[in-house]
Order: structure tokens, then C-alpha cells, then sequence
């Protein structure tokens, strides 16, 4: 038997003493063992506030990105190996594609964010607050990274994803962490982790492993750490009460099996696609990774009238699939993730025997292709029928963490809606109909119950990811049971390792901090036109105060035999009477095209390659004829861009604000941010 290494500062250690054996699910062969005996958990926390925090602090969020698109290209290109480690788990090939590349995934995603962010170590988040009547006291919000680590206690269904997903978002905020997969499956997670440290892309004390027991590093943990548990719902409570935890307010994300439920709607009959589609979401959900997910289907809604038919259809489907050893040919499922895994299965399937009755399945007759079923951790899928699901609530509470679920009743959508809700929370649910009333109804009645809802149809079939997968750039979480925590999010997830800060202070002083001028704050007003400066050297503030111009009424004509746009309010012989205005007014965009002559640097090439595109633009006051009109054009903020190949000219985003005055100069007529790619 191989003896699994934990990594810890800064080196592979194997245990003193290992405590644990690990088995291949499929033959039931022992292959590993694992411990954590001699780690020093306060040593670990130390080094990676220390090391990899300090590292990871020092980088930008561009640089975080750019750092972790890097490792998922190293582990890509290493996939292979993962694949034949992950067949020890039970996976099949299409089981471990969602592991391994769904992981990777993860990598790549989170390092897109990076274009969501600033290039600074730290987040501006929204827009300034005018806090006084003259805008010479403002306020802002700042996010910085937490000074602390990020413990990650996983679960065993997703040893690759699980370490993935979570690492993705704490390394992108620019906090390292110590990654605790459960030890049953710990082998592949320890094949991936060592690939990640071999290729030096992270910093010194970033990440660390612990393939053992990891019980006691809690007792370590301080104010800036951050805790996030994968797991069952019991194990996830035990932890959350953890006395330190409490003392220091250390935050605790908690991601707990569910008793999700699929939906069929009242609507679909057994000749609609829908139909069809629901019947496959159902069997996948049952089948993939043998019902080890977190996400996995536990209860199945069906109208009442269509029990028989449901039935009929997942018996037919799930009777056809056949179950072995998944390196075989047509093999649609594997075992469970071990025999110790198996038996809990069993606990809970013989709990739910006691007031309902197996429909589909069989525990002690099924056939197994190429294994033999008792030795591997091999089981039949099981479909229970629940008749009385109001009196009879064990399905709303028990999970069986395997290829179970139960076929549940009802009669109207506000049933399904409270049924849905009986699972006192879950990460999903999914609704199948191809009526857009009957989706709206039972989204708005479930949705404070679930972290996710899928809606599926024939329209979106074709590349909708299905019931049970979390996407990077949306929420994984949920209330109640499943846990009340989210993980992933997009920038939401990232944000949850960072500290919101308010700041207040003078505009000029706002923009020094935040790296963004802020309006009101003092230009750098040095003779120099902003758009004949390169993106390295131009700088936060940089600005020009253009010369005026008069607006006529010809002009508004002009621009309105031009764009077409004859609007009442731009004609000069519209009847004013009752409207907001007092005669002939200037189109907003003609004043903004007036304003984009003004700023613009026309005369000679410079550096500005192509404007990029207008935010937040605003037209805040009319314009009449014979109005003089100005703009103050300020440099924002900068955003690097990646070079694509060699023959790409190096280049950067820029923002500038336009602030377009009258002669009362207060209030602004217009404002915008305007977008332009400068070169480098």
C-alpha cells in the first residue's frame, strides 16, 4: 500500500503513524493509507498567514487571474493522470469529466473575473456616496483581502471540483488556504495537489494539504481565517458550534447535502418533449457518480395524474442501465465511493422502508457487469413511492447519499411549491413545464427555499447544464439544511475573502486611495492632451478643460435630418404648451457627439487606437439654443489587457469621465464614462 503525503510548510510529509486504510471501490483492494499524526496545525496557520498570504497580498487581482488561468493549463494538460486515479473512486469516465475537467473549469472561470476587477490589490466597490451639499465630503467602499487562511474541509464525492472550486476563489481574492479533503477519496486529490506544487505557479505557502485527519485545526483559527465546510448537515452543525469559531466571529460557509426535488409540471403530458426531458434529468441525477451528489434528485414531483406514467418511464430507463466496473464498455454506472459509504446508504434506504415502498429497484437482485457486487461497493438504484407525503415526511428528511429518491405526488402547483419547501431548504430544485405561468408560480412560491432553480424546457434543452450542476459565475448554496452559505458566485465569491471598508474623505483624497478619480476631485491639468500619452504614462487625473461651443438651432435641425431622430421636443415649430419644456432643446446624444468633438485630440496620431464603447451616460439638463457648452475630461481609470499572440499590439483599457457644463457650470448637463484602447 502506498503511504499518502500531506503538504505542509512548504514540504510533503508523510504520517507517523497512518490511521486510516483506503480502498478501490470496485474490487475493494486496499491502495493507500492515510494520517496526519506530527502535523502541527498552529504551524501550518502561521506559515500561511505569514508566506502565503504576505505573497498573495502583494499581487493584483489581474495578476491572481492571470496566475490562476496558468494553473489550469498545467492541470490540463496533466488530465490524463487524474483519470485513471479518479477510476479507483467508482467514476466513470463521464463521473470524473464533471470532477476533474468541471474543477479545472473552475480555474479558468474565476481567472476571467479578473477583468471584473481593478488592476490593484484591492476592490472599489460601486460608486461614491456624496456625504456634503458643495461634494467636498465623500464616501466610498473599499474591499482588501483578509489577513488570514481559508479552511477547506471537503466532502468525498468531488475530490478534484471540491479542492478546485474552493481554492479558485480564496487565491483570486489573495488568501491561501488549507485544503482538508475527506480521506476516503483523499488519494486523487493528493495526485492533483502535487501536480499544483510541481508547477511552481503559486507563491511560497499558498496552499497546503491534509490527507488525514484534520481534527484540532480549529482550535488555531483567528478573526481573519475563514472556514467552509462541504458535508452532511449534522457534521456541518457540529463544526459550526465550535466554541473558537464563536469567540473569534471567524466566518463559517457551510455547504450541506440536500433533499432536492425535480418538479414535473402540471402541464406536460407523456407525448411532450418535456416529458421526456424531465424522465432524463431524473435518471441522470440518480446515476452520476451512483446519487453521491450533493446536488442529486431526492424527491421527484409528479401531478398525481401521471404517477403511472413516471413510473413506467424511469423503471424502463433505470432498469437499462447497466452497473459494474466503469473502465467496461456500456457501463452507465459505477459503485459508491467504498463499502463504508455503501452501508450508511443501506441505514437510511431501511428508514425510508418503514412508511413507503420500493417501486423500482431491488436491493439484493441487480447484476453487476465485470465486479463482483458484494466486494465492491456496488448497489441497485432505488425509487421509493410516497402515497401520504403530508403524513408521511421521512423522504422530507432522511437522505440516503446514494442512488435513492422518491417518487412524490400532488395536485396543484401550490403543492409542489409546498412540498418543495418541506425539505427545510435545499442547494437546488428544478422545474420541468413548457408553460411560462407554471414556471413563474412555482419559481416565486420555492424560491426563498432554494439556492438554485433550474426552469427546463425544449427551448433550452439543447445546452442547458442540467439540474445538478453549480456553474462558477453563479451562487452554490443554499438556506435552511443545505446550509445558509453560498460558494462560487462569481465576484460574489470572491468577495466573501475580502473586508468591505467605508471611506470618507475629500474627493481628492478618495481618488488618491482608490486609484479611481472620483468627480469633484482635483485634475492634473498639465498642458498635455491625455490621448497623446501612452497608457504607461498616462495617469489617474490626468484632464483637459475644452474650449466652448455654441449651441444653434440649426444645428439641432441638422442633427435631427441626420439621425432621423424628430422627436416633438427637438422640433423648433412643436407646440410647448404642457410639456417639460419651454422651446427647441438639443438631442442628448447630439451633445454628446458636440462633447466627443471637443475632447478629442483630432489633429495627429497618438496613442488612443479606438474608442471602446460609452457607460453610464446621462443627459442630466436640457440645452436650448444659444447655449455655450464645455467638457472636463478626466482620466478615470486604467485596465490592462492581455496580449493575445506576438502580433498583438500591447494595450490597455481607459476610462475617462466627460462632464459636459453649460455657463452656469452646476449642475452638469451631461455625464458619461467613455471607454477608449490605448496603446502601450
Amino acid at each position: 500500500m502506498i503511504a499518502l503525503e500531506n503538504f505542509a510548510e512548504g514540504k510533503w510529509v508523510k504520517s507517523s503513524t497512518p490511521s486510516e486504510t483506503l480502498f478501490n471501490a470496485i474490487t475493494g483492494e486496499a491502495l493507500y493509507t492515510a494520517g496526519s499524526a506530527g502535523l502541527d496545525f498552529d504551524a501550518m496557520m502561521k506559515y500561511a498567514r505569514k508566506n502565503g498570504g504576505r505573497a498573495l497580498r502583494k499581487m493584483t487581482f489581474h495578476e491572481r487571474g492571470r496566475m490562476l488561468k496558468g494553473l489550469a493549463m498545467h492541470l490540463m494538460s496533466r488530465k490524463e493522470e487524474f483519470y485513471k486515479i479518479s477510476a479507483f473512486t467508482g467514476a466513470t469516465r463521464a463521473d470524473s469529466w464533471v470532477d476533474i475537467e468541471g474543477g479545472i473549469g473552475n480555474l479558468f472561470a474565476n481567472a476571467s473575473l479578473r477583468k471584473n476587477f481593478q488592476d490593484e490589490r484591492f476592490y472599489v466597490e460601486g460608486a461614491a456616496l456624496k456625504l456634503s451639499k458643495n461634494n467636498t465630503f465623500i464616501g466610498h467602499h473599499i474591499m482588501t483581502p483578509l489577513e488570514g487562511v481559508a479552511i477547506h474541509i471537503n466532502a468525498f464525492n468531488f475530490p478534484v471540483w471540491g479542492m478546485l472550486e474552493k481554492i479558485a476563489v480564496n487565491l483570486m481574492a489573495g488568501v491561501p488556504a488549507i485544503v482538508k479533503p475527506a480521506t476516503i477519496t483523499s488519494y486523487l486529490t493528493e495526485v492533483v495537489f502535487k501536480e499544483i506544487i510541481a508547477s511552481k505557479i503559486l507563491p511560497e505557502g499558498a496552499l497546503q494539504l491534509i490527507c488525514g485527519s484534520a481534527r484540532g485545526i480549529l482550535d488555531f483559527v483567528q478573526n481573519q481565517d475563514v472556514v467552509t465546510f462541504t458535508g452532511s448537515a449534522s457534521t456541518g452543525k457540529q463544526l459550526k458550534a465550535h466554541p473558537r469559531l464563536i469567540e473569534e466571529a471567524v466566518p463559517f460557509t457551510m455547504e450541506a447535502d440536500s433533499l432536492n426535488c425535480s418538479v414535473l409540471g402540471t402541464d406536460v403530458t407523456p407525448e411532450m418533449p418535456e416529458f421526456d426531458l424531465f424522465i432524463k434529468e431524473v435518471v441522470r441525477e440518480i446515476t452520476t457518480k451512483a446519487g453521491q451528489k450533493c446536488t442529486a434528485i431526492r424527491r421527484i414531483l409528479v401531478p398525481a395524474s401521471k404517477v403511472e406514467d413516471v413510473t413506467i418511464a424511469l423503471g424502463k430507463r433505470l432498469m437499462g442501465t447497466t452497473i459494474g466496473d466503469p473502465s467496461l464498455e456500456g457501463v452507465r454506472m459505477g459503485p459508491l465511493a467504498g463499502i463504508s459509504q455503501r452501508n450508511d446508504v443501506l441505514a437510511q434506504v431501511h428508514k425510508l422502508m418503514q412508511n413507503q415502498k420500493i417501486v423500482i429497484g431491488d436491493l439484493e437482485n441487480f447484476e453487476v457487469k465485470g465486479a463482483d457486487k458484494i466486494s465492491g461497493a456496488f448497489m441497485s438504484p432505488i425509487i421509493f413511492y410516497n402515497d401520504k407525503p403530508y403524513q408521511n415526511l421521512d423522504c422530507h428528511e432522511v437522505e440516503a447519499f446514494g442512488p435513492v429518491s422518491t417518487i412524490i405526488p400532488y395536485d396543484e402547483i401550490d403543492d409542489a411549491v409546498e412540498l418543495a419547501r418541506m425539505g427545510k431548504g435545499s442547494l437546488v430544485c428544478s422545474i420541468t413545464t413548457a408553460d411560462k405561468k407554471v414556471a413563474k408560480e412555482f419559481t416565486l412560491g420555492a424560491a426563498n427555499m432554494h439556492g438554485r432553480i433550474l426552469v427546463l424546457n425544449a427551448e433550452s434543452a439543447k445546452e442547458s447544464t442540467g439540474h445538478g450542476s453549480p456553474l462558477p459565475l453563479l451562487i452554490h448554496g443554499g438556506p435552511g439544511r443545505a446550509g445558509g452559505g453560498e460558494e462560487m458566485g462569481g465576484m460574489r465569491g470572491v468577495i466573501h475573502y475580502l473586508q468591505r471598508t467605508a471611506i470618507q474623505g475629500s474627493p481628492s483624497m478618495i481618488s488618491a486611495i482608490t486609484n479611481v478619480h472620483q468627480a469633484g476631485a482635483k485634475g492634473n491639468l498639465d498642458g498635455i492632451h491625455p490621448f497623446k500619452k501612452q497608457y504607461d504614462t498616462l495617469e489617474i487625473g490626468d484632464q483637459i478643460v475644452s474650449e466652448k461651443r455654441l449651441i444653434t438651432s440649426e444645428d439641432i435641425d441638422r442633427f435631427a435630418d441626420l439621425s432621423g431622430d424628430h422627436f416633438y421636443a427637438h422640433m423648433k415649430d412643436t407646440n410647448f404648451d404642457g410639456t417639460m419644456f419651454t422651446h427647441q432643446v438639443a438631442h442628448g446624444y447630439f451633445i454628446m457627439s458636440v462633447a466627443a468633438g471637443l475632447f478629442v485630440d483630432s489633429y495627429s496620431m497618438n496613442p488612443v487606437l479606438l474608442n471602446y464603447g460609452i457607460d453610464e451616460l446621462r443627459f442630466t439638463k436640457p440645452v436650448y439654443p444659444g447655449t455655450n457648452v464645455y467638457v472636463r475630461f478626466t482620466c478615470r481609470e486604467k485596465i490592462p489587457s492581455d496580449t493575445k499572440d506576438e502580433q498583438d499590439i500591447p494595450k490597455g483599457i481607459v476610462k475617462w469621465l466627460v462632464e459636459i457644463f453649460d455657463e452656469s457650470e452646476e449642475p452638469v448637463v451631461g455625464v458619461a464614462t467613455i471607454l477608449t484602447m490605448v496603446k502601450k
